[in-house]
């Protein structure tokens, strides 16, 4: 009975418009539900009040929402240094999707001072809760040298992590460092194994690379109706080294 009491509750809850929501005086977790339902809906000033009064109250996913909201837009004018302010608030509470926001705010300069380092520090903070993106991102920074120190290894161990979660950018640049040997030794067969996971994703340079190791062999048998098929799927999405490679070829994309 306490499970069909709690599921005829949250309908009742669902059925009430965001003032009166707000009259109720819910819990934040309530609040922070309803306001997600909103924000699917695309109904953003509504999410924006729910999420503001369960942010007050400390539920940290609306704190990041609400910076979400800030950061673009939506449903308020937009303002990145409030944005960062419930990122940082999010963060504190060691939510991984805000220390990864609040990350690009500070490798950008976002509504914060620009600080690269910092920037890396939250990045990681966030990828050693398992965040992809986050993961993504730290292994950018060690590929650049952009807040640490140029690591290549570092960035191909990171990128493997992202890259093991599905994340295709991440599975682009680890066939690349397989490609050219850059943090772990050159292997042109696990190259073409990662660009095809990107590839199979539609990532459209993924496509162009792993249809360039089809035509010329490397890594996998040649196959250079399989690689035209590639060039073509990489064009159709505006890749300009496969549209100029189908041109040279007197093909069509």
């Amino acid at each position: 009975m306490k499970r069909l009491l709690g599921f005829f509750l949250i309908v009742a809850m669902f059925s009430l418009t965001a003032g009166e929501l707000l009259a109720s005086d819910p819990n934040p977790k309530d609040l922070y539900i309803q306001a997600e339902i909103f924000f699917d809906q695309g109904k953003y000033e509504e999410a924006l009040s729910l999420f503001q009064k369960a942010a007050d109250k400390g539920d940290a996913d609306s704190q990041y929402y609400l910076g979400y909201l800030y950061n673009n837009g939506l449903g308020v004018p937009q303002d990145q240094t409030l944005a960062a302010q419930w990122y940082q608030k999010a963060a504190d509470q060691g939510l991984p999707l805000a220390q990864h926001n609040l990350g690009c705010s500070y490798f950008y300069g976002e509504g914060v001072p620009q600080n690269q380092g910092l920037a890396v520090q939250l990045y990681k903070k966030a990828a050693e809760q398992g965040l992809p993106q986050a993961q993504f991102n730290l292994g950018n920074s060690y590929f650049n040298g952009e807040g640490v120190p140029r690591d290549h290894t570092l960035a191909t161990q990171w990128y493997q992590k992202a890259a093991e979660q599905g994340l295709p950018d991440a599975q682009y640049n680890l066939g690349n460092s397989y490609y050219f040997g850059r943090g772990v030794p050159q292997n042109h067969a696990l190259a073409a194994q990662w660009f095809q996971k990107a590839a199979d994703q539609g990532f459209p340079q993924a496509q162009y690379n792993l249809g360039a190791m089809f035509y010329k062999g490397q890594g996998v048998p040649r196959n250079r109706t399989l690689a035209v098929q590639l060039y073509q799927k990489a064009a159709s999405q505006g890749d300009q080294y496969a549209q100029k490679r189908l041109t040279e070829m007197g093909l069509n994309w």
